[in-house]
């Protein structure tokens, strides 16, 4: 099992004949995922890696029945993108797309949710369900089909972890990025459920980072609602205080929102905490 995409979703791609757009296009349809078709303005009637390119996302949606959207487009196009994927009847748009102005990301979000459309990211490296379905730019030959959940708000820490579960023969339901701006549209506490209630997830993993309440409030929802295992990695020990590590929302504005305090939380809820990342499976296993 798997939450959110899978086999038999069916993927539109927003900027499919930009540069990025192309290239991930052909990596999502190599692993398997139904990208059905595409949208640039101005250039419908074209095809890229077999997909029919559209000129909006209403006649997309209307020709093929995607349900998904994943996009890749420049920043200063990524909130009309969102915009406009509001007012489709899709059920999860997933934006790839880094250095969007927080209120951009924020008028997006707000729109898509109103329509009852679920957004993951912006600045994401997307979601996967291994074997099945990739949406976004994670590698899919780390991944392995099983049952172990991940949601992480960095990118490359989502890879490590990954890697370290695939070479313990751990493998993973669906692993999600949910990146580390300020404003995303998914975030621990609207993920946590999902994977409670998927049949096919035994345990999951977060991966957490300095700045913002997102692994508090995780810790408490998982102490009081979670049966399943939860296991965390924390990254930004070592960060100080008052300066943005790699993500926007990754800025220690107060003294509970380092990384010492989050584990303190995280453990205090029961939520073991890997001091380095191969220590995750044998968190696991206990």
């Amino acid at each position: 099992m798997s939450i959110l995409a899978d086999k038999h979703t069916k993927v539109i791609v927003q900027g499919i004949t930009g540069r990025d757009g192309s290239f991930h296009t052909g990596k999502m349809i190599a692993y398997g995922t139904q990208v059905v078709g595409g949208v640039t303005p101005g250039k419908g009637g074209q095809e890229v890696h077999g997909a029919p390119v559209f000129n909006t996302v209403a006649e997309a949606v209307k020709e093929t029945g995607a349900k998904t959207s994943v996009i890749y487009v420049p920043a200063k196009f990524a909130r009309d993108a969102m915009l406009e994927a509001a007012e489709s009847p899709l059920e999860l748009v997933v934006c790839i797309t880094e250095g969007l102005p927080t209120l951009d990301a924020l008028v997006a979000f707000e729109a898509l949710q109103k329509q009852g459309i679920r957004l993951i990211g912006p600045n994401c490296p997307g979601l996967i369900t291994p074997g099945a379905c990739k949406l976004g730019i994670m590698p899919g030959e780390i991944h392995m089909p099983g049952r172990i959940g991940v949601i992480s708000r960095s990118g490359t820490l989502t890879y490590e972890i990954v890697s370290v579960l695939t070479k313990a023969g751990m493998g993973q339901s669906t692993c999600i990025g949910i990146g580390g701006d300020p404003v995303i549209g998914s975030r621990f506490l609207d993920l946590l459920p999902l994977f409670e209630a998927d049949p096919g997830t035994d345990a999951i993993v977060i991966v957490g980072e300095i700045g913002g309440q997102d692994e508090v409030v995780a810790a408490k929802y998982c102490q009081e609602k979670m049966q399943k295992k939860v296991v965390a990695f924390m990254a930004g020990l070592t960060a100080p205080p008052g300066r943005r590590m790699g993500h926007a929302g990754a800025l220690v504005g107060g003294e509970d929102e380092t990384a010492a305090a989050k584990i303190e939380k995280l453990e205090a809820a029961g939520i073991p905490v890997a001091q380095v990342i191969s220590e995750v499976p044998a968190l696991l296993s206990k």
